[in-house]
């Protein structure tokens, strides 16, 4: 693809001396973004550009000095009518000048850690008593904290950290927030702007090393630019598909003063995010593409619904999706990040799907003749083999009628997995409300019908026929937990950390409301649940919240119970104890020979250890007393103190279902658990 299909020759040069790119660089973004047959399909245009160039005559535009993304990023000053919210800011400290900017913003809570070079901030702290700092045992902890107050309450998560380690801690929350769209914004504090590069003392370059896990990030060379890049920071975050920001700043910009008034602005100018950026008719594309999406839907004889993460992000997604189902009578499924979207109650769910999902939801998927993707990026463990998913879709798609529909916001992630028939860009929410009028009732009676009798067939289950009688199988404590509370879940919120006891809270618990599970996805990142609960108690006072953990996860993050315990949250923490790193364990057992090396855990007595962090405990290791203790656990209802339930489980369980990861989904390995006898299944659906 060469440049001249963007950009007319009369005004290329012109553009390329005010970007940060080349030709290449340009060409190959785009190329990401749209699958080939979709460029040749449609005529890019560069009206919007050449408004902006037009523009040019009377804005200064400079070429930004670090950080470049790909696509354009220029700092241009803004228009005067721009200027009054960041008035009063004159004789502010650089650290006055971030706390401020957070007030104005918005922010009540920050999580993170002081340090030396972090002091100019920390201190202006003093000055503004209506935001709580909470400082936790280790910046890892307050990264997850963040993610847990804004993934459940849809706020900006802000994280402030000394430089060094200080900053180098929360890579992986920043990581894990980018993989799953949650919007954090983070201050990393940094050597002064003069000792940058001469590998000064608790120096890192926190650019480089975080360009890879944010959506954007710079360092602040200059006082006047702070308020913008603040403001920048929380757009960039909030702005399509959410995620992680970063910004550094140096000690001399923290500790120096702002002397006067701003009277003009150097912002960046990041593009804008509307669908079919480069299409001369943007609307008539989008029109488009919703009709033939909507014909795609009418024509489905075995239609399904796959609901992501992408439904929670506008607050009437979860409200569309079920219009939608119910309108057209199409069973839905969820990614794991997607749950709690719909109803797992609802006759109509399919719950989750993929590598540990569902039998009946995996092969409802791999059977169905159209497939609704909304806000998925169609994740390998979501997916399987891609070569063999959705592989009645696809073979209805050759016969003109049927294929793969996927609603999303993020342009590169169409296509970038799974090649889809239709994509429909933009906000899922307002994507489908636009078609629902479009959508025609039917029954779907056959289809249905089968998929209830496949529900009833291959329900979520495990062994339970055990010789010993007091051993407690994992799954029981959580059907337990979800009986015991089924008339409370609205109030619950339940975050997890990652393993088998993750994907065990995913199939037997049943999840109806939105946001009732934080939990850590693509990047599956241990120790997330604890810190975590934290944050969604903060951020949710009047829930209960309750963290399902296993030993393993626990023991990475537990001390943050402390934090807990200085800053009155009240949490509940299950820790399911089999003494093993459980999911790497399955592994071994299944594809290693039953060769355990380094997955057996010497734990800690856990009951001595929470109660040394200032936690209620109770320790359960006989099945008969399990539901008692459960119900105490459940009616326990301290305002500051948090409560910890141990429970010894079975070491062997293995999570069913599984799916290889050369396998399609309809090739499901069930253990002894399921008899999966389906006559003619492919020579019916494939």
């Amino acid at each position: 693809m060469v440049l001249s299909k963007i950009i007319s020759a009369s005004s290329s040069q012109k553009l390329i001396n005010t970007l940060p790119l080349t030709k290449i660089i340009l060409s190959q973004y785009y190329s990401k973004q749209y699958s080939i047959s979709s460029i040749n399909n449609k005529i890019l245009s560069n009206k919007k550009i050449n408004i902006e160039l037009q523009k040019n005559q009377l804005i200064k535009t400079i070429k930004a000095n670090y950080n470049a993304k790909p696509l354009h990023q220029h700092i241009q000053i803004k228009n005067e009518e721009d200027i009054d919210f960041y008035k009063g800011l004159a004789g502010k400290t650089g650290g006055e000048i971030i706390i401020e900017m957070l007030q104005r913003l918005g922010v009540d809570t920050i999580f993170g850690y002081p340090g030396g070079y972090a002091l100019p901030i920390i201190d202006s702290m003093n000055k503004y008593r209506d935001i709580r700092y909470i400082v936790p045992r280790h910046e890892q902890g307050a990264g997850h904290m963040a993610e847990g107050y804004a993934k459940s309450t849809g706020k900006v998560g802000v994280v402030i950290v000394t430089s060094g380690p200080g900053a180098t801690n929360i890579i992986t929350p920043l990581a894990d927030a980018l993989n799953d769209g949650i919007p954090l914004v983070a201050f990393s504090a940094q050597v002064p702007t003069y000792a940058v590069g001469t590998d000064a003392f608790q120096e890192a370059d926190m650019v480089g090393i975080s360009r890879s896990c944010t959506k954007w990030n710079c360092i602040i060379k200059d006082i006047k630019e702070l308020p913008r890049r603040i403001e920048e920071a929380f757009k960039i975050a909030t702005t399509g598909r959410p995620g992680p920001v970063l910004l550094d700043i140096p000690k001399d910009i923290s500790a120096g003063k702002l002397t006067k008034e701003l009277e003009k602005f150097y912002g960046l100018n990041f593009p804008p995010c509307e669908p079919y950026l480069f299409s001369d008719n943007p609307e008539g594309e989008l029109r488009k593409s919703i009709h033939h999406a909507a014909r795609m839907i009418n024509n489905a004889e075995r239609p399904v619904i796959i609901a992501g993460a992408g439904i929670f992000n506008h607050p009437s997604g979860p409200k569309a999706l079920k219009a939608l189902s119910r309108k057209a009578n199409i069973p839905v499924a969820t990614s794991f990040q997607g749950i709690g979207c719909f109803n797992e109650n609802d006759p109509m769910a399919l719950h989750m799907i993929g590598m540990h999902g569902s039998v009946y939801g995996n092969l409802a998927i791999q059977a169905a003749d159209v497939v609704i993707v909304l806000g998925s990026r169609m994740d390998e463990r979501a997916t399987a083999n891609t070569d063999l998913y959705c592989i009645g879709a696809r073979k209805a798609e050759k016969r003109g009628y049927g294929g793969i529909i996927q609603f999303e916001i993020q342009p590169k992630n169409i296509n970038k997995k799974v090649q889809v028939t239709e994509a429909v860009e933009g906000d899922v929410t307002e994507n489908i409300i636009r078609m629902l009028p479009l959508i025609q009732s039917h029954p779907h009676k056959q289809w249905n019908n089968q998929i209830q009798k496949w529900k009833k067939k291959y329900a979520f289950t495990y062994d339970r026929a055990i010789q010993n009688q007091e051993i407690i199988k994992p799954q029981h404590v959580i059907e337990e937990l979800n009986r015991l509370t089924e008339r409370i879940k609205r109030n619950i919120i339940i975050t997890t950390g990652v393993g088998q006891h993750q994907m065990w809270a995913a199939q037997f618990f049943r999840w109806k409301y939105p946001k009732s599970l934080i939990s850590s996805g693509a990047l599956g990142t241990m120790g997330f649940g604890v810190p975590a609960a934290l944050g969604v108690k903060l951020g949710n006072p009047e829930k209960m919240v309750i963290d399902i953990d296993g030993d393993s996860s626990f023991s990475m993050t537990g001390q943050e119970l402390a934090t807990a315990k200085q800053y009155n949250i009240p949490i509940k923490v299950i820790i399911m104890n089999n003494s093993a790193q459980g999911m790497v364990r399955q592994m071994q057992e299944k594809y290693y020979e039953e060769r355990y090396s380094q997955t057996i855990m010497v734990n800690p007595d856990f009951d001595k250890l929470c109660k040394a962090m200032g936690c209620e405990t109770i320790h359960t290791s006989n099945k008969a007393s399990l539901t008692k203790d459960l119900k105490k656990f459940i009616a326990f209802n301290h305002p500051t103190q948090s409560i910890v339930l141990i429970v010894d489980v079975d070491q062997g369980e293995i999570v069913y279902p599984v799916v290889g990861a050369n396998d399609g989904l309809h090739e499901m390995d069930l253990g002894n658990l399921y008899n999966l006898n389906e006559p003619n299944y492919e020579e019916k659906y494939f």
